[in-house]
């Protein structure tokens, strides 16, 4: 009996044993499972808060992460569309209306005429997140002759003048408490022209990140409209009359050049020029004046010179007589 009794005992304490292990392999097995999710949501939290803005749930995956990042690079997009429009002022108050719509404003007009062969340029700022449509509209006002897009791409230079901001600003900063601290006049007088040489650059610095802001945050789209008549610049690179266009423009400019260079050596002239040619003058007419040196002659009673016959001619050598013929 006591055999058997503690037989049962061993197989009671083996069944108890084997079920603490199955219970520690489950629990093991579901922390091991919450740890793993844990960690994932723990790599993909910094990933998360990058892609999408605070209180608002991820749209979707990689795709969306990507096309944020892209629009948020600083890129300045310009435009420039000839157009060929029945009538220009009707296509020049649609051209501003469009900008109006899209949030923009005209920044330059410039019109000529008002006939068949009317030109008008007008400069359009729209925000860069119209750019693409407002072109697409300015196209359609009516044949479009020729179209030009540009984008550069400043995100490095913007994050470059962000980080260039912060330091000189913590220079400022410096600069401010040194002086605070100045305990001397020659210390006050350097350390007012060091600070004021700071917040110099630092206000440089700041305008060209706002330039970068303005060119960023509104596109600037240029379009010619021209009337039915109006000659475009296709038009006037071949001809007569741009044959002579171009040379009457090279002769003003001949022309220009002389007068500049005349007015510059005119100084010179009035100062040295005249004196020297009055003295010139006066030395011509001065030799012009001088007495005229009297002929030698010799004095009466005075032999002749040999050679010399009386009147002052010398005489002809003798010429010998013919000879008789034998």
């Amino acid at each position: 009996m006591e055999l058997q009794g503690a037989r049962r005992a061993a197989t009671a304490a083996v069944g108890a044993l084997l079920a603490l292990l199955m219970l520690a392999g489950c629990g093991s097995g579901d922390s091991g499972g919450h740890d793993s999710a844990a960690a994932d949501e723990r790599a993909a939290g910094p990933a998360m808060a990058e892609r999408e803005p605070a209180g608002e749930p991820a749209p979707g995956g990689a795709g969306a992460a990507t096309d944020t990042r892209v629009e948020q690079r600083a890129i300045i997009y310009t435009g420039s569309l000839e157009v060929r429009v029945d009538d220009v002022e009707v296509a020049a108050r649609e051209a501003v209306a469009v900008a109006t719509r899209a949030g923009g404003f005209v920044g330059g007009d410039r019109r000529r005429s008002a006939a068949a062969d009317a030109v008008a340029e007008l400069e359009l700022r729209v925000p860069a997140d119209r750019f693409h449509p407002v072109v697409e509209e300015l196209a359609r006002l009516g044949s479009q002759q020729r179209r030009t897009i540009e984008t550069q791409d400043v995100t490095e230079e913007t994050v470059d003048l962000d980080a260039r901001i912060a330091t000189q600003r913590a220079r400022v900063d410096s600069a401010r408490r040194l002086l605070a601290q100045a305990d001397s006049i020659s210390d006050l007088i350097s350390l007012e022209n060091e600070l004021g040489r700071r917040e110099a650059d630092l206000a440089s610095l700041e305008a060209k990140k706002r330039r970068l802001a303005d060119l960023t945050a509104l596109s600037t789209i240029t379009v010619s409209l021209a009337g039915p008549n109006a000659s475009t610049e296709e038009d006037d690179q071949l001809g007569f009359l741009t044959g002579l266009s171009g040379g009457w423009k090279v002769f003003l400019t001949s022309m220009t050049v002389l007068v500049t260079v005349l007015g510059a050596v005119l100084p010179w002239l009035l100062v040295f020029g005249v004196p020297l040619g009055l003295l010139w003058w006066w030395h011509r007419r001065r030799r012009g004046h001088r007495p005229t040196e009297p002929a030698l002659v010799a004095p009466i009673g005075a032999p002749p010179p040999p050679g010399v016959t009386g009147g002052g001619v010398s005489a002809a050598p003798p010429v010998p007589g013919a000879r008789s013929a034998p």
